[in-house]
């Protein structure tokens, strides 16, 4: 179980760190957040204590039946949280596995 906690830290750690890079590269200011929890909830209460601008979060294009038992955390936050939301799709092939 710890070595699983290890790789999804560090899985995530690499994530965070590519997206600021590349918002880094186009020189777009931007504060990364990785949050334990609910993640409706959990984001939705980082967006209010950073006080953010813009959210930007991405979308695994489930599909509507596994959204529909799922829920969609990207549809939540939409409606939800207290500043504009970017909803980033996957590229078409991503989408097609």
């Amino acid at each position: 179980m710890d070595a699983m906690r290890r790789t999804q830290a560090e899985n995530t750690r690499k994530a965070v760190s590519r997206a600021l890079d590349a918002c880094k590269q186009k020189q777009a200011s931007a504060t990364a957040a990785v949050v334990v929890g609910d993640a409706k909830e959990a984001i939705c209460q980082a967006v209010e204590d950073m006080r953010a601008d813009l959210l930007v979060l991405g979308s695994r294009g489930l599909g509507m039946v596994k959204r529909a038992f799922l829920g969609s955390v990207s549809d939540y936050l939409a409606h939800h949280a207290r500043c504009p939301v970017l909803i980033v799709k996957p590229p078409n092939e991503a989408r097609h596995k």
